[in-house]
C-alpha cells in the first residue's frame, strides 16, 4: 500500500492545532483541534483496499487494466459498514483511487473508472454506496485518494496534472456528504509518460479545507494527522503526539531515521500532529485467495491494539473485500473475535469509583477523585510547576488484575514524560508498569497480580502535570 520508495518532490504542510501556555512563563504548548480530538477518541478506523487489483490477484496495477475486470458479483457497502460498526469501528476509509489510476465513482476527468466497468452496466458508484451506507449506520466515511497515477496520461506533466487531480478531488469532496477523513500518502513513482510529478500540497490541503473543513488530513506529514512511519502496527514506545514540521515538510519526505521521527514524535513540537498506525489484516493490502488461511488471529489484533491505541495513536485496520465485493468470512469472524477479546477485558474497571490521594492538587475543579469518576472530560491536576508527583488509588477491594490504562485529558495537550505505577500486593509492593508518555491512552499488561492499592507517579518538565483517568483491568485470556 504505502512504499516509502516513491518521493514526492515538494510541498508545505501547515501547523495545525491551537495552543495552550506552559507553565513558569514557558512558550505555548499544542494541543489538538475538536476534530483531531473526535478522531483520536475514536480508536479504531477500518480500511478498505479495493479496485482492480482485487481481480488480477496484484498489489500494485500499472495502470494498463481494463475497466472491464471490475465486476463485483455481490457487493455490498452496507455488508462492511454494519461490520465495522458492530466490532467497534467508527470510520472506514476507502480506497477511492489507487495508484492504478482506475477510479471507484463515475468521474468526469477519466473513462478509467467504473463508468467503463460491467458493473452494474456502467451505473454503479461504489463512492456512493459506501457514503449512503456510513450515513444510515452512523459511521464516518474517510477516502483515500492516490496522488501517484499510473494510468492517467498527464501525470508528470505537473500543472496538467495538479488540474486533473484537484478535479478529482473537488468531486469526491462536494458529490458525497460529510466525509471525516481524506487519506493521502507520497507515493510518486513514475507515471505513462516515465515522469514523476510535483505534487502542489498546499493546493491539495487548502482543497480539503474548502470543502470539507471538519474532516482531518492524513499523511506522513499531516497537517492534521502523522504516519506512525511502518506498517507494522507498532507505535513507538515513546509516541508524542507533537511533532516538528520542519522534520517532516512534506508526504513522501526521505531521510535518515524518518520513520523512527514519524513514530516517536517530538516533545517540544511545534504541531499538534498524532500518529495513525496503519497495518492489514492479512500479508497483503488487497484481498488474495492464497492469503485466506493467513488471516490474523484476535491474540494478534489484540497485541496491535496495545501497540496502537495502547501507545498514543489510532488503529487504521485494512480488511480488503472478496471478488465479489463482500469481506471474506475469516475476516470477519477474526474481527468479531478481536471486540470479543476487548470487551471481555475491559467490561469491569476495577478502579472505578476508588478512593484517590494526590501529593500536590491544582484545585478544587481538578482533585484528584477525577482520575476514577469515569469520566473522561474532568481530570486531576498538580500544581502548576511541579514537576513529579504521586497519586494513591485504594481500590474498593481487593482483585486480580493484568491490565493498566493511564490516559491525560489531551484537550488540554500532553505533557507526561515518565510514569511508574506500583501495586500494593498481599507480599508487598510491586511494580506492574512503567515507561514514558501517556497522552490519549497509554495501555500495559502485566502478570494477573491481586492489588489493593496503586502508586502512581509521575513526571514532567514540560507543562502541568494532568491525568484523566486511571484504568485497572483484567484480562480472563490470560
Amino acid at each position: 500500500m504505502l512504499r516509502r520508495d516513491f518521493l514526492a518532490h515538494v510541498g508545505a504542510a501547515a501547523v495545525a492545532g491551537t495552543f495552550v501556555g506552559r507553565v513558569q512563563g514557558q512558550a505555548p504548548r499544542p494541543r489538538p483541534t475538536p476534530a483531531q480530538l473526535r478522531w483520536q477518541r475514536e480508536e479504531l478506523a477500518l480500511f478498505v483496499h479495493f479496485s482492480v487489483n482485487t481481480f488480477t490477484d496484484r498489489e500494485w496495477g500499472d495502470g494498463t487494466e481494463s475497466p472491464s475486470i471490475f465486476a463485483p458479483a455481490r457487493l455490498d457497502p452496507r455488508e462492511w459498514v454494519r461490520v465495522a460498526r458492530r466490532t467497534g469501528f467508527r470510520t472506514i476509509v476507502l480506497t477511492a483511487k489507487h495508484h492504478d489510476g482506475f477510479c471507484l465513482w463515475p468521474t468526469d476527468t477519466t473513462r478509467h473508472s467504473v463508468a467503463s466497468s460491467p458493473w452494474k452496466g456502467g451505473q454503479g458508484d461504489v463512492v456512493r454506496e459506501l457514503a449512503e451506507a456510513c450515513r444510515a449506520e452512523g459511521l464516518g466515511l474517510g477516502l483515500y485518494l492516490s496522488p501517484w497515477d499510473r494510468h492517467e496520461p498527464s501525470y508528470g506533466d505537473s500543472p496538467r496534472y495538479m488540474d486533473v487531480y484537484g478535479a478529482q478531488l473537488e468531486e469526491l469532496l462536494s458529490r458525497y456528504g460529510p466525509v471525516a477523513q481524506v487519506w493521502f500518502d507520497g507515493a510518486n513513482g513514475e507515471g505513462p509518460n516515465g515522469k514523476r510529478q510535483i505534487y502542489d500540497w498546499p493546493r491539495i490541503n487548502a482543497t480539503v479545507r474548502r470543502l470539507q473543513p471538519e474532516a482531518v488530513i492524513f499523511s506522513d506529514a499531516g497537517p492534521d494527522v502523522r504516519w506512525i512511519g511502518n506498517e507494522k502496527g507498532v507505535a513507538g514506545e515513546t509516541c508524542w503526539s507533537t511533532i516538528d514540521p520542519g522534520a517532516v515538510p512534506y508526504p513522501g519526505f526521505d531521510a535518515p531515521g524518518i520513520g523512527a521521527i514519524l513514530q516517536r514524535g517530538h516533545p517540544d513540537g511545534a504541531a499538534w500532529r498524532p500518529g495513525e498506525t496503519d497495518v492489514s489484516i492479512r500479508p497483503g493490502w488487497f484481498w488474495h485467495a492464497h492469503e485466506d488461511d493467513k488471516v490474523r488471529g484476535d491474540d494478534n489484533l489484540l497485541e496491535l491494539y496495545f501497540t496502537s491505541v495502547g501507545r498514543n495513536s489510532k488503529l487504521l485496520l485494512n480488511v480488503p473485500p472478496t471478488r465479489d465485493g463482500l469481506f471474506h468470512a475469516t475476516d470477519v469472524s477474526r474481527l468479531e473475535s478481536f471486540a470479543a477479546r476487548r470487551s471481555a477485558i475491559f467490561a469491569r474497571d476495577l478502579a472505578t469509583a476508588a478512593g484517590v490521594l494526590a501529593d500536590s492538587v491544582a484545585g478544587a475543579a481538578h482533585a484528584a477523585f477525577h482520575v476514577a469518576d469515569g469520566n473522561r472530560d474532568t481530570w486531576w491536576s498538580a500544581a502548576p510547576g511541579t514537576t513529579r508527583a504521586t497519586l494513591d488509588v485504594k481500590l474498593r477491594q481487593r482483585a486480580p488484575c493484568s491490565v493498566l490504562r493511564l490516559q491525560e485529558p489531551i484537550s488540554q495537550g500532553q505533557s507526561i514524560e515518565q510514569f511508574e505505577v506500583q501495586g500494593e500486593t498481599p507480599s508487598g509492593w510491586r511494580t506492574l508498569a512503567r515507561g514514558t508518555t501517556i497522552g490519549y491512552c497509554r495501555l500495559a499488561r502485566f502478570p494477573r497480580t491481586p492489588c489493593t492499592r496503586l502508586r502512581i507517579t509521575l513526571q514532567s518538565r514540560l507543562d502541568t502535570i494532568r491525568l484523566s483517568s486511571v484504568g485497572l483491568f483484567d484480562d480472563p485470556g490470560e
